[in-house]
């Protein structure tokens, strides 16, 4: 079987509690294929039908109902076949005599240990169904952060491929049917020969570029399972001058997101920060995130701790500053967590302005670019002055 702990030692621990022999004990951890700036998909659950989920099941507590009646309910309704499913394994994890975390638990490609913390906290204190509320709030802002990128990223996306495609077009069927013009000709000017030598590599070797692309993206999707490719990449992408940006904003949303529903919710700061750095998705940040946990952990102020780390800017440590004096460190890592959603949206939205009419310059510069050097060369070639 399995069980959910934070070391060997603690897992010997409570399968020692549970009056198990234990045999052998090997530490299980959760398959990461992809470590990019977003991941929202795990194991087939989509992430708005975990949130679906969540969210209904903190309506279905708060109307009264069982849990294990709640997710039968949920279970009828689902949408799809990796959900329905999830839900009856859970059921009869409950069945046979497990606690709701620890159900929860046995899922940890789909529930994370924040998720499942929190679960613990609820069971403990009866808050189970504010806990599965927050839980929702949560990953609803996760499901409208996926669907903003989406949608800032179609438009601009449609764009590049059909700049792509009338490149393609220009020189694979324009160049070369106006290339018979110019077979007669003694000398053609240099702008003339550099066109059609364009044209005819990209006809002699675009099926080799199409491989090369794709090859690349496998090599980048498989290198995500190496953990030293992930933290290169991750340290490239902090030093990329949108994409930098961007990553900071949304790590520093899940850090502060997650650290404000802990603390509302009564967890330890010291647990809060472990948790939280544990959203943080990348390598780098993560690991200067921990080194401000342990700093903490030997007694550093919290303000000193992270505001050694990236995540925050000067303004931000001055509010943490002021939660931590006056002890309502919770309300500050929620405005915080505010103010970088409204950044983020800013940033997408001047990404989206810039790179619209980058795109169509770039095509328009092209294809008037073969116009005008095409025209050149036929009024050269018939010699005629101007």
């Amino acid at each position: 079987g399995e069980t959910l702990a934070e070391t060997p030692d603690k897992a010997k621990q409570q399968l020692k509690h549970q009056n198990l022999l234990l045999i052998e004990l090997h530490e299980s951890r959760p398959s990461k294929k992809s470590s990019t700036l977003f991941r929202f998909r795990r194991k087939g659950v989509s992430l708005s039908s975990l949130e679906f989920i969540t969210s209904e099941l903190a309506l279905l507590l708060k109307s009264g109902v069982r849990f294990d009646k709640g997710l039968s309910i949920l279970a009828k309704g689902a949408s799809s076949p990796e959900a329905v499913k999830l839900l009856d394994d859970l059921s009869a994890e409950i069945k046979a005599g497990k606690s709701i975390a620890d159900s929860f638990a046995s899922f940890p490609d789909i529930f994370d240990a924040l998720y499942i913390n929190m679960i613990k906290l609820g069971e403990a204190s009866g808050e189970l169904a504010e806990v599965f509320t927050r839980l929702s709030q949560d990953l609803k802002f996760r499901r409208n952060l996926q669907q903003k990128i989406i949608q800032s990223l179609t438009y601009p996306t449609v764009i590049l491929f059909v700049c792509i495609a009338c490149i393609l077009f220009v020189f694979n069927y324009i160049v070369p049917q106006m290339s018979g013009l110019f077979e007669n000709a003694v000398e053609l000017p240099i702008y003339t020969q550099l066109l059609l030598s364009l044209s005819q590599w990209f006809i002699d070797y675009q099926l080799y570029l199409g491989l090369a692309i794709v090859m690349a993206v496998v090599l980048i999707v498989r290198g995500m399972g190496n953990k030293q490719f992930r933290v290169r990449l991750d340290e490239i992408i902090l030093k990329m001058p949108l994409l930098g940006k961007a990553s900071m904003l949304v790590e520093r949303i899940r850090f502060n997101s997650s650290m404000a529903m802990m603390l509302s919710s009564g967890v330890s700061l010291v647990q809060a920060l472990r948790l939280s750095a544990g959203t943080i998705k990348n390598e780098q940040i993560s690991r200067q995130a921990q080194t401000a946990i342990n700093s903490v952990k030997q007694g550093s102020r919290l303000t000193h701790a992270l505001a050694m780390t990236p995540l925050f800017t000067d303004f931000n440590v001055s509010l943490i500053e002021v939660g931590e004096e006056s002890g309502e460190l919770a309300p500050v890592f929620e405005e915080i967590a505010a103010r970088s959603k409204q950044d983020f949206e800013g940033w997408v939205q001047t990404l989206i302005a810039m790179i619209e009419p980058i795109l169509i310059l770039v095509m328009g510069a092209i294809v008037g670019s073969v116009v005008v050097v095409m025209l050149l060369s036929i009024v050269s070639t018939n010699d005629i002055g101007i």
